[in-house]
């Protein structure tokens, strides 16, 4: 790798790190801190599998496609992306620099890529390829599952990107071949 990729990685690497340390730093305030809990906790999987029961239970048999769907990209994901966390190792921000402070609870040991996002967003493509007039919930869900990552220290906002955009691949790719 030349000098000046290396310098240009290096200096990404530092605003990666610097814009980590400024979000997470508003989590000093209980009400962001616990409203991106409540978006992290929710963004487990718990919000995904309420609207996928929902979806059964408002559209029966109709909504079976969309919801397998759904599932089969989430897997798909979920494969990807711990993979990926296997090959890279990138440790969590707070393992790195002191000076993030980790309000919530890590679901494994590596930073990259966000598996919240991924999935906030394969979720969401998925959904609303299907329930369009679900944007008005399923944007700002999966806007907060993706900050909440940041702001309790538990990623890079380039993981947090990796995700989105994995989550976006994937999602589109399983839209094109359904």
């Amino acid at each position: 790798m030349s000098f000046n990729m290396r310098l240009y990685m290096h200096r990404m690497h530092q605003l990666d790190s610097n814009v980590c340390v400024a979000v997470n730093h508003t989590s000093q305030y209980k009400l962001i801190r616990n409203s991106f809990r409540f978006a992290s906790r929710l963004g487990d999987g718990v919000f995904w599998y309420a609207l996928m029961v929902g979806i059964l239970l408002i559209k029966s048999s109709e909504g079976l496609q969309p919801v397998l769907h759904m599932l089969a990209a989430g897997l798909s994901g979920t494969l990807l992306y711990k993979w990926l966390k296997g090959k890279t190792l990138r440790p969590r921000p707070f393992e790195v620099r002191q000076d993030i402070c980790l309000t919530g609870t890590p679901l494994d040991k590596f930073s990259f890529p966000s598996g919240h996002t991924l999935h906030a967003v394969v979720f969401s493509v998925v959904a609303l390829n299907y329930y369009p007039e679900l944007s008005i919930i399923l944007v700002p869900f999966t806007i907060m599952v993706a900050l909440s990552r940041v702001v309790l220290g538990l990623h890079y906002p380039s993981d947090v990107l990796a995700g989105a955009l994995i989550g976006a691949s994937i999602a589109t790719l399983s839209l094109l071949i359904g």
